[in-house]
C-alpha cells in the first residue's frame, strides 16, 4: 500500500448527476476556486472514468472522478492517538478531539488512518467519529472480523456538554430526517413519525451529570448508530452542543469555518475549539474469545474545564 501518493476518489450519486465536472468540484472542494480545479482539470490531475475531460463535461451516476493532488498543504491536527487495547485481532483506540479519521478535504497524512496504517499496514475501522469528537473507537487488523464486530458492539456510551439545564433524564426515541438547512448534510430529531421519506429511526438515552454556568454535563447511551445522532438529537430538544459549528448555537459557524473567517467574537460564544462531545465508554464481544470487553475514557481535561 504506496501512503505517499493522495488519491481521492468520488463516486457520482444523485446529488452529482447533471452537474458540470468543474461545478461538482468547486462546490465540494472548497478549499480551491473554481478557476483553480480549472487548471488541475487541463494538467491531468483529475480524471473522470481514468479518462482526461473537459473542465464542463456533465457528470453522470455512478461515474468515477479521481484526484492526484501533489501539493496540499494539510492544517494541523492533533495526532496524539492513543492504543488502549491491541491483540491480534482488535485495536481499541482513544482518538483526540481534532483528527480526521479518514482522509478528506486538505487531510490525508494528518488523519487517523494514515498514522495507523503506516504502523498495522491494513487497518479497518468498525465504527467512527467525527474530527471533532473525541474518545474511544473500534479497529481490526482483519477486513473478516469488521461486520462481525459492528454486531459485537454491545454499548456505546457518550459524554456531552450542553447549553441548558437539561433534565435528569430524558428517553429519545423518534427520528431522524433532513433538516431543510442550506447546509445538506444537517438533520434534526422528531419524536413523531415523519410523514414522508427518507427518515432513520434514531433511539438514545440522556441522564444530567451535572450542571454550571449554563451548562450541563449529559452522558448518552445510544440503541441505535446513526449519523449525527447524538448532536442532531440534542439540537432538536433545544439543548445544542457547545463547541459545536453545526449542531450549536448558530450554524452559520460551520459556514464561517469553512471559509476561514470565524471571529474572535464567534470562538468566544462557541466556548471551545471543538465540539464538546467524547466517546466514554465502549463494550464488546471479543469475535474469538467470545468473552465481554470493555473500556473506558475520562472527559479530556479541556471539556472537564468547561463545566467547572
Amino acid at each position: 500500500m504506496d501512503l505517499s501518493q493522495r488519491i481521492i476518489r468520488s463516486s457520482i450519486d444523485w446529488s452529482g448527476a447533471g452537474i458540470k465536472l468543474v461545478d461538482y468540484l468547486a462546490g465540494r472542494f472548497t478549499y480551491r476556486s473554481e478557476s483553480e480545479w480549472e487548471k488541475r482539470i487541463a494538467s491531468g490531475e483529475i480524471t473522470l472514468n481514468s479518462k482526461i475531460v473537459p473542465p464542463d463535461t456533465v457528470l453522470q451516476l455512478h461515474d468515477i472522478i479521481e484526484y492526484r493532488p501533489g501539493d496540499i498543504v494539510e492544517p494541523p491536527a492533533d495526532l496524539d492517538y492513543k492504543v488502549v487495547f491491541e491483540d491480534e485481532i482488535l485495536l481499541v483506540i482513544d482518538k483526540p478531539g481534532n483528527l480526521c479519521m479518514h482522509p478528506a478535504g486538505p487531510f490525508f497524512k494528518h488523519t487517523l488512518w494514515h498514522l495507523l496504517a503506516s504502523k498495522y499496514d491494513q487497518i479497518h475501522f468498525v465504527n467512527r467519529l467525527d474530527r471533532e469528537t473525541s474518545g474511544l473507537l473500534l479497529a481490526t487488523k482483519h477486513a473478516k472480523y469488521a461486520k462481525t464486530l459492528l454486531k459485537n458492539i454491545t454499548a456505546k456510551h457518550y459524554m456531552a456538554i450542553i447549553h441548558g439545564d437539561f433534565p435528569e433524564s430524558l428517553q429519545a426515541d423518534g427520528f431522524l430526517l433532513s433538516a431543510n438547512s442550506i447546509i445538506r448534510k444537517k438533520r434534526k430529531f422528531v419524536f413523531d413519525l415523519p410523514d414522508s421519506p427518507p427518515f432513520e429511526s434514531a433511539s438514545t438515552d440522556f441522564c444530567k451529570i451535572s450542571s454550571a454556568n449554563g451548562l450541563s454535563l449529559v452522558k448518552a447511551v445510544l440503541h441505535t448508530g446513526r449519523m449525527h445522532q447524538i448532536r442532531a438529537t440534542l439540537n432538536s430538544l433545544g439543548y445544542p452542543v457547545a463547541g459545536d459549528k453545526l449542531y450549536g448555537l448558530d450554524e452559520k459557524f460551520y459556514l464561517k469555518q469553512r471559509s476561514d473567517e470565524l471571529s474572535d467574537a464567534d470562538r468566544e460564544k462557541l466556548l471551545v475549539c471543538r465540539q464538546a462531545l467524547h466517546s466514554c465508554y465502549l463494550e464488546l464481544i471479543h469475535p474469538e474469545k467470545g468473552e465481554k470487553i470493555s473500556f473506558s475514557s475520562p472527559l479530556p481535561a479541556q471539556l472537564q474545564n468547561l463545566i467547572k
